[in-house]
């Protein structure tokens, strides 16, 4: 959808780039600009910048960049067109635009498939006859009020193989629709749709913006799997999502509680603890774990106690801990979750139990003397050794201070020698971390592993001169101009990168039709190409030979190396060419 320029303009002045940045950042200011933890990569020194001259910002660590309408994108998983529309909602402006995305199936479809599934499934549940099982489940064994039902959104799949697919389509959707949804499958024997939730109760997952992005349904039999999620679609990942956080997200500043199900979320903010979220049917991912990092400060995991659970509690502190997050983990005796627990023992011991929660630090030593028999030597240092590796991951120093001194006394040994270990373990670490790093940038500058430019690679000089010329284009209008009177004569041909010729092509595009605007582009490039051209505007003003000389000079090295591959490439075919004239005369 293209949107017009003044709309957009409009949409921009109205969101501050650094109120609405600060909204999921915590910035700090440095100078004419604004610095924090980037909320993409994990980091413990702040290489995110925010620029209110520009309206832009940048992370110098992982590359992410570009405008308002980029990091809403970016953070809150929007395509060009939703990003744009929600921040016209938050500035107070009506878009009258056509929403209906040209090819495919557009997110805004999905949710519209979504919501009329949602209304089906909810009155399924109430009716006596349909949804008696659903509710017998819901109300008698989960012991939930009808007021939590309906709060959630609670729904019921009768046992139905097309009873959904026909609702829907007497709402107008077709069973292409339904099944990029992943509310029906198509049978290879027959060829019809069928529903592929069916005799379980549905549980709508919703995103922080209200839309019903996917559901989750438990089956009310023996049948496998106990619980059926959706596949990720044009509007869902679950990668990058939590069940409930659309709730918990006005309750959680201080402190989340991640739970493993929806049984348990459900139970917990039914119990008055709102800041409760889980994962949706995967193991704990570093989108999500940033995630929870824009609304709290603290995550207390509550996963079950069995040896999964275990395992996934150590997985979660670690991802949890590289976001900068505070990591707690709950111990319960007694109960295998928090929903049988508050059954039990009621909320008023759960909130207590929530208070005592381990650290991080505390669980990993428990648990890590809990393998070992300490009366054996051999069993001793493996249990220092696996202590230390984990000390040493600390960054605080005087952390690592107070881990060896407690680990020590568990393990009743020198805490000199402990501490000698972890920081031996350090250096070896941080040797290890320079050489990657060194490495990889010596990569990175000859274009090797890069994804979104990949020709790069081929030819390092015309890299480097088409990255000064889109650098310089997206900084100044006066070669934007050049190019378009022709006192700077270059094409789309003249480029070596696809990439770079894609971005030419749209720049002069919008430069032509009198509306380039550097917001404008992310209807065309993706949140990381769009980093990408941030970084090369970046470059170029940092740079104080900006002038039309070295425009020129770039240009004529742009045209030249093209024109050297192209020979280059011609030179191959004839020799190959010839090759095959001499394989054939042999014959």
């Amino acid at each position: 959808m293209r949107f017009p320029r003044e709309l957009v303009e409009e949409i921009r002045s109205r969101n501050d780039i650094v109120e609405l940045i600060g909204s999921y950042v915590n910035l700090k200011r440095a100078g004419a600009n604004y610095n924090g933890l980037c909320p993409y990569h994990s980091e413990k020194s702040p290489s995110f910048t925010v620029f209110p001259a520009t309206q832009s910002f940048y992370c110098f660590g992982c590359g992410a960049g570009g405008d308002a309408v980029t990091f809403i994108m970016r953070s809150e998983n929007l395509d060009y067109p939703e990003a744009v529309e929600l921040l016209a909602k938050r500035a107070g402006i009506t878009i009258t635009s056509d929403e209906k995305e040209q090819g495919g199936i557009s997110k805004r479809r999905i949710y519209e498939m979504n919501l009329a599934a949602a209304k089906y499934f909810r009155n399924c549940l109430f009716d006596q006859k349909l949804g008696r099982v659903g509710m017998e489940y819901l109300s008698e064994k989960r012991r939930l009020s009808p007021a939590v039902i309906k709060h959630f959104g609670l729904g019921f799949a009768p046992e139905s193989f097309g009873s959904l697919t026909d609702h829907m389509h007497k709402q107008g959707f077709t069973d292409e629709e339904l099944i990029v949804g992943f509310l029906c499958g198509k049978s290879q024997k027959t060829g019809r749709a069928y529903d592929y939730f069916r005799n379980r109760v549905i549980f709508p997952i919703i995103n922080t913006s209200g839309d019903i992005i996917a559901f989750g349904g438990r089956v009310m039999d023996d049948s496998k799997p106990k619980y059926l999620n959706s596949s990720d679609t044009p509007g869902f990942k679950k990668s990058r999502n939590l069940f409930a956080l659309n709730y918990a997200k006005n309750h959680c500043s201080e402190r989340l509680i991640l739970c493993e199900g929806y049984m348990d979320v459900i139970a917990l903010h039914a119990a008055g603890f709102e800041n409760a979220v889980a994962t949706l049917g995967t193991a704990l991912t570093q989108e999500q774990a940033r995630m929870m990092a824009k609304y709290t400060k603290e995550v207390v995991i509550s996963y079950d106690s069995d040896e999964a659970g275990q395992a996934a509690t150590r997985k979660a502190v670690r991802m949890l801990s590289e976001v900068g997050l505070d990591v707690k983990i709950l111990r319960m005796e007694g109960a295998k979750d928090p929903d049988e627990y508050i059954k039990k023992y009621g909320a008023d011991s759960f909130r207590r139990l929530l208070d005592a929660s381990r650290t991080g630090f505390e669980f990993k030593l428990e648990s890590t003397l809990q393998k070992y028999n300490l009366s054996v030597a051999q069993d001793k240092i493996k249990a220092s050794a696996e202590m230390c590796e984990y000390i040493s991951e600390e960054w605080s120093s005087a952390a690592r201070d107070v881990y060896i001194g407690a680990t020590a006394a568990r393990l009743s040994i020198s805490p000199e020698g402990l501490k000698n270990d972890v920081e031996l373990l350090r250096k070896k670490k941080i040797k290890s971390f320079n050489e990657k790093t060194s490495q990889q940038a010596r990569l990175g500058a000859m274009g090797v592993g890069d994804k979104i430019n990949s020709d790069g690679i081929k030819n390092i000089k015309a890299k480097a001169a088409e990255e000064a010329v889109i650098g310089l284009l997206l900084t100044y209008d006066e070669y934007r101009d050049a190019i378009i009177r022709g006192k700077a004569e270059l094409s789309v041909n003249d480029f070596v990168s696809e990439f770079h010729a894609r971005v030419f092509d749209k720049i002069i595009e919008l430069q032509r039709e009198n509306q380039f605007d550097f917001s404008l582009l992310g209807e065309f490039f993706t949140p990381d190409e769009m980093g990408r051209l941030q970084g090369l505007e970046q470059k170029r003003r940092v740079l104080t030979e900006n002038g039309m000389q070295v425009f020129l000079q770039c240009v004529a090295t742009v045209k030249e190396e093209k024109i050297s591959s192209s020979s280059e490439a011609n030179g191959i075919d004839e020799i190959k060419r010839l090759l095959e004239q001499k394989r054939n005369a042999n014959k």
